[in-house]
């Protein structure tokens, strides 16, 4: 049925085929039109004479072109008359593309034909251009027939034959009539073209001083039958040298083989190729095919039947993407189970072909090895070792031994299959994870793949092998079992970084064509997606490139249509997620909100950080660090990935995100993002410091095991917590967490947090009654004060309702504009203040030594 379409749409297009033969003398005045020339349209123009002349800018160096659609190629005359009134030289000339694969005539990128007159030698001559090198001369015409600094006229005639063979010939006359052959050559490097064109470059003075006329392309010579190829038992393709009209390439009919049998399929599916298909297999041995009524795009058909005969062997092939799959991974062989201690991958052929390994590159991250001449048949595996354990492995299967065998790491890490030209053939980004056996994975036993029709499924389609020797090189897999992947993706992250720029990570490996269409993304509010790219090997993640650029602190929502997975799966519903540019950062932005640096026996340190500003800010090349002889020290990334914190958004920052989650059910495993280790923070004291990419300062919290509510009987597995979001990182600033959270709340808000209370006198107490239990609810007061000037200095003592001294809260503080001093019930020596009434006492100087006094009363609560 496809096939049906795709000749409706070629039998519609063909008139336009079919008007490719070029016959142009500008006589309708104009160049737009039958046929239609794009590129400098306003540097020509159709003069009096009825002649296309240059009119560009009096500018030296200036380039030029026109071009026009034009698929002739092979059997094949060009003809055109030039004037140049002008001295050509290397920088004055003019090409006629007559074969180019490109309409941007003067691109590096652009292969084909072309003729040059001009150029240093004052000749006519035929070169080849090939994409990314210097041009080619194929043939050199007499120098200096062009020699004239006013008045050079010339027609020009190139023929290529249906054998490719060139010649050139030229006319100084102009007439057409008295052409001289400048040489021949054979060359059959390009056998497509796209355009014929034309390319000028000139100085200043010669703008306007190359005129053209009678341009003609014309083809008098029927396709010719070049290769045939088989491509499996039942398939052909065929390729002829030059386009052919559609339709008759597309009629069944038109072919038949071994006398009697005719395609189920014949499909034009490049211009000069033909895919044909039979029902049956082609015979052992030879075979005979017969091709009639064929014609080119210009009407030319063949004028007998051609016959071509061919030996069948089943072709080995490259594979292509997924068409050879590693299926199992021995990445820690010690100790053995029961197979040889060897690290070894396993390779599948889930295709119907036979499929050449030679070439093949199979590579980690740090080496590549190539696979020898080797072939596997349909649905057959084969181990991979290194050449001197071959024999150790003969046993089990097809063995295929290479030198410099990459070696496996037993975390995991990735692995790809490339084709000799580098493209992706598989790739596996396996982790030690994926045995979901803990003792498994501590070596002997063998990664597999559970359900090899489903190549792109990552951990949730491997798992430890089962069988009794602890793999099963070259052969089916102990856990092979049905595990169809239908579950489309999920839009899991999106991440600006840069204004113009998203990387868009999604949950599983994506088909990447159809991802990589920017009609697929929409963004709003509205801006543009100028370009796409999915990134491989595994084609999970989408950068794009936007036409215009985000602005900051301001939220986006991506969305996503008609993303389908590697296996199909499409979303029924668009994929969407909101996002923010992120803003450079500042010191103070993100602080240290929680430090767990005593944790429960078995447990491990964490510190949570919070963005108390209202950007968006980028984790990536953050660190965490400690203070040793007084300098920031022990340096540690947070992450080398974008990491992107939304305003008053959480992150709890661990080496054991599972240990946490453990001892501290309550935590949001959200917002854990795991280090592979923290820097030392001891028990009795230290210094946590936040260090910026920019190598400033975040914040910097230094803390000791006193600062612990003294009536907490075990300190291990207690988090420090900060009170105030906007207060300073100091200890008047942190608390003990509360007993009823568990004394810690990893990724979410502080069990001891405080508003900063509004202060409209000199000093307020919040609050007035609290009862320093433990509890999480008022478990200290504060007094809160905001002065008008600097360099007030303040003692606070408290005393009790019969006037005696409980405690020295604060002497010669120097105060800042606002603060608070905290009180956690506790008398001088360590014991809690009974419940009642108690008085502060606040004496506070001035710079010039002028002392005010200030009384406020507070209620120590708690049950009778």
């Amino acid at each position: 049925m496809q096939h049906r379409l795709l000749l409706l749409l070629l039998l519609i297009l063909f008139p336009f085929f079919s008007q490719a033969q070029l016959q142009e003398n500008f006589s309708d005045g104009n160049f737009t039109q039958s046929p239609t020339w794009t590129g400098d349209e306003s540097s020509f123009l159709v003069n009096q004479q009825g002649q296309l002349q240059s009119n560009g800018p009096p500018v030296t160096g200036t380039v030029l072109q026109l071009a026009t659609p034009s698929q002739a190629v092979a059997g094949t005359t060009w003809e055109f008359w030039a004037h140049l009134k002008l001295a050509t030289s290397a920088g004055n000339y003019a090409d006629f593309f007559l074969v180019s694969d490109s309409e941007d005539l003067q691109s590096s990128s652009t292969s084909g034909y072309f003729v040059r007159i001009g150029g240093t030698p004052d000749e006519v001559s035929l070169f080849r251009k090939d994409a990314g090198k210097a041009v080619a001369i194929l043939i050199n015409g007499e120098d200096h027939t062009i020699g004239s600094s006013t008045d050079n006229v010339v027609r020009v005639r190139v023929t290529r034959s249906v054998s490719n063979e060139w010649e050139l010939a030229i006319d100084l006359s102009g007439s057409g009539q008295s052409y001289v052959s400048q040489g021949t050559a054979t060359d059959a490097t390009y056998k497509r073209s796209k355009w014929f064109g034309l390319l000028l470059r000139y100085s200043s003075a010669n703008s306007q001083k190359f005129f053209f006329d009678d341009l003609t392309i014309t083809d008098t010579q029927p396709p010719m039958l070049e290769e045939l190829k088989t491509v499996n038992a039942q398939g052909l393709t065929l390729y002829f040298n030059e386009p052919l009209q559609p339709a008759a390439a597309q009629e069944e009919a038109n072919y038949t083989l071994n006398g009697n049998i005719k395609p189920l399929i014949a499909e034009l599916f490049e211009a000069g190729t033909v895919r044909l298909v039979f029902s049956q297999n082609f015979s052992g041995g030879d075979n005979l095919l017969k091709i009639s009524s064929l014609s080119d795009l210009y009407s030319n058909r063949m004028s007998a039947s051609t016959e071509v005969s061919f030996s069948f062997v089943p072709p080995a092939v490259l594979p292509g993407y997924n068409e050879l799959l590693i299926t199992e991974i021995m990445a820690d062989e010690s100790p053995a189970v029961g197979l040889p201690s060897q690290e070894y991958i396993e390779l599948y052929n889930p295709t119907d072909k036979v499929l050449s390994l030679q070439g093949i590159r199979y590579s980690d991250a740090t080496s590549t090895a190539t696979f020898p001449n080797v072939q596997l048949l349909p649905g057959e595996y084969a181990v991979v070792v290194p050449n001197a354990q071959v024999a150790n492995f003969s046993a089990y299967g097809k063995v295929i031994g290479i030198s410099n065998f990459p070696g496996l790491n037993n975390g995991g890490e990735l692995l790809q299959l490339l084709q000799p030209n580098g493209r992706l053939i598989y790739a596996v980004d396996y982790s030690d994870a994926w045995y979901k056996n803990i003792s498994k994975k501590e070596g002997g036993w063998s990664l597999e793949m559970v359900d090899v029709t489903n190549p792109c499924g990552g951990i949730e389609n491997w798992t430890a092998a089962v069988d009794p020797l602890g793999g099963t090189p070259a052969q089916a897999n102990s856990v092979a079992a049905s595990n169809p992947d239908n579950a489309p993706p999920a839009l899991a992250d999106v991440t600006a970084f840069a204004p113009n720029q998203l990387l868009l990570r999604f949950s599983e490996r994506l088909d990447s064509a159809q991802a990589a269409m920017a009609a697929n993304y929409s963004l709003s509010p509205s801006i543009p997606v100028a370009s796409v790219e999915v990134q491989g090997p595994l084609f999970t993640e989408v950068t794009l490139v936007l036409a215009a650029p985000l602005q900051e602190s301001q939220q986006y929502t991506i969305t996503a249509t008609r993303i389908s997975d590697c296996s199909g799966n499409l979303s029924p519903q668009p994929l969407s997620y909101s996002f923010a540019l992120p803003s450079a950062p500042e010191p103070g932005d993100v602080v240290i909100n929680e430090v767990m640096f005593n944790p429960r026996s078995g447990g491990v340190d964490f510190v949570e950080l919070v963005n108390r500003s209202g950007k968006y800010l980028n984790l990536q090349h953050w660190q965490l660090a400690n203070i040793n002889n007084d300098s920031v020290a022990n340096n540690r990334s947070i992450t080398a990935s974008n990491y992107v914190l939304a305003p008053g958004q959480y992150v709890v920052l661990t080496s054991n995100p599972d240990n946490i989650k453990m001892n501290y059910p309550a935590a949001r495993q959200e917002t854990f993002l795991r280090m592979s280790n923290l820097p030392s923070y001891p028990d009795e004291a230290g210094t946590v410091v936040v260090l910026q990419p920019d190598e400033k300062i975040a914040d910097r919290f230094s803390y000791t095991d006193n600062m612990h509510f003294e009536l907490i009987d075990d300190l291990n597995g207690v988090s420090l917590e900060r009170i105030r979001l906007n207060g300073p990182s100091v200890e008047s600033n942190f608390h003990s967490a509360a007993s009823t959270v568990g004394y810690a709340t990893p990724g979410y808000r502080n069990s001891q947090s405080q508003e900063a209370a509004a202060v409209q006198q000199l000093f307020r107490v919040e609050p007035k009654v609290f009862s320093p239990n433990g509890d999480g609810y008022e478990d200290f007061t504060t007094i809160n004060y905001t002065t008008n000037q600097n360099g007030f200095v303040a003692n606070i003592t408290i005393f009790d309702a019969q006037g005696r001294e409980i405690r020295k809260l604060a002497r010669n503080e120097l105060l800042a504009a606002d603060g608070f001093f905290q009180w956690d019930g506790l008398r001088t020596d360590g014991t809690k203040a009974a419940i009642g009434y108690y008085l502060f006492y606040i004496e506070l100087f001035d710079l010039n030594g002028q002392k005010q006094e200030y009384k406020e009363k507070v209620v120590v609560g708690g049950k009778l």
